[in-house]
C-alpha cells in the first residue's frame, strides 16, 4: 500500500513537473545532481573545459618552443610567462612534437604525437564556431524531453562532430611530416617558405571564392534545419549527425588551416586570429569576410611566390 502511494506521489510529481531538490545532499552533491540532470550544463562544463585545456597546452608547447628557439612571432611573450611544472608525459609529448628529427628512429610515435598536436590546434581554433550547433541542439532536446521523448545525449553529437576533425588531423600530421622531410630545414615548425608556402596561400586563398566554400557556409549558419529534420532518438544516428556537421565545419575551414604551414605550425598567434575568423564568418551572413580573407591570401600567395621565384633565378 505504501509503495503505491509512494509510486502515484512520484508519477504525480513527474506529471507536474516537480523535481527532487537534492535537500538532503550538501553543497557540493546538489551541484553534481543539477549538473547530472542538466544535459545542457553539462556539455557546456564540458566543451568549455576542452576549449580551455586545449589552448592551454598549446600555450605551454608554444612556451617550450620559444626555449628552444624555434622562432615563431612572440617569442618574447612567450618567453615572459611563467613556467609551470608539467607532467612527464607531457614533457615527452612536447618533446616528440618539437624535436627536429623523430627519436629513437620512431616515425610512428611521433606521427601521433603530430597528430594530436593538430587535433588540440582543431578543439582550440573550430569547437567555439560549432557552439551554437551544439546550442541548438540543446535547445532542440530540451523541448523533447519536456514532451517526454527519449533524448541521446547533446555529448553524442560532439563526439562525432570531433570525431571529423580527429581523422582530418591525421592527413595534417602526415602532411606535416612530408612537407618538412623535403625541407631545407628539418625544423618541423618553421614555416614553409618560397614556392611551397606560396601554393599552401593560393590554394587557401582562392578556396575562399568558392562555392563548395559557400555551401558549407550555409549548413554551419543554419544548423536548426538539418538538426530538427534529422532528429533521432538512437546514439549512432546522432553522433552520425555529429559527424556531418564536423563534414561542413571542415568544408568551410580546411583550406584557413593550409595557412599554418606558410607561418608556422606552432604559431599560437596565428592559431587563435584563425580561430576568430572562423567564429565571425559562421556568425555574419554577409560574403565581405570570406571575400577580403581569400583577397588578402592571394596577394600574400603572389607576393610570396614572386620573391621566391625572383630569388631562385638569381641562384
Amino acid at each position: 500500500m505504501w509503495l503505491d502511494q509512494r509510486g502515484d506521489s512520484a508519477h504525480s510529481d513527474a506529471m507536474t513537473g516537480h523535481q527532487d531538490d537534492f535537500s538532503h545532499l550538501d553543497r557540493a552533491g546538489r551541484a553534481a545532481a543539477d549538473i547530472a540532470r542538466n544535459p545542457r550544463l553539462t556539455v557546456n562544463i564540458v566543451v568549455g573545459a576542452g576549449i580551455a585545456l586545449a589552448w592551454l597546452l598549446l600555450a605551454a608547447m608554444a612556451i617550450r618552443g620559444a626555449d628552444i628557439g624555434i622562432g615563431t612571432p612572440g617569442d618574447a611573450l612567450l618567453r615572459s610567462l611563467p613556467r609551470l611544472p608539467l607532467p612527464d608525459f607531457l614533457e615527452r609529448f612536447f618533446v616528440l612534437c618539437l624535436s627536429p628529427a623523430p627519436l629513437d628512429g620512431n616515425l610512428g610515435l611521433r606521427a601521433l604525437a603530430l597528430t594530436v598536436m593538430w587535433f588540440l590546434m582543431a578543439v582550440a581554433a573550430m569547437l567555439p564556431s560549432a557552439a551554437p550547433m551544439i546550442r541548438t541542439y540543446c535547445e532542440i532536446a530540451d523541448t523533447a524531453r519536456v514532451k517526454g521523448e527519449p533524448v541521446i545525449h547533446p555529448l553524442v553529437l560532439v563526439a562525432g562532430y570531433l570525431s571529423v576533425w580527429l581523422a582530418a588531423s591525421l592527413l595534417f600530421s602526415a602532411l606535416t611530416l612530408a612537407a618538412h622531410a623535403s625541407a631545407a630545414s628539418n625544423e618541423i615548425f618553421d614555416p614553409v617558405l618560397g614556392v611551397a608556402g606560396g601554393v599552401a596561400l593560393l590554394v587557401a586563398g582562392l578556396y575562399q571564392f568558392s562555392s563548395l566554400k559557400e555551401a558549407c557556409l550555409r549548413k554551419c549558419r543554419n544548423p536548426f534545419s538539418i538538426l530538427f529534420s534529422n532528429w533521432s532518438a538512437r546514439a549512432i544516428r546522432v553522433f552520425r549527425l555529429g559527424m556531418e556537421q564536423g563534414l561542413w565545419c571542415l568544408g568551410c575551414c580546411w583550406a584557413l588551416m593550409l595557412v599554418m604551414f606558410a607561418v608556422g605550425v606552432m604559431n599560437v598567434f596565428w592559431m587563435a586570429l584563425i580561430g576568430l575568423f572562423t567564429l565571425i564568418e559562421k556568425q555574419t551572413a554577409s560574403r565581405l569576410p570570406t571575400r577580403l580573407a581569400g583577397a588578402i591570401l592571394l596577394v600574400w600567395a603572389a607576393a610570396l611566390l614572386v620573391v621566391s621565384l625572383s630569388v631562385g633565378e638569381i641562384r
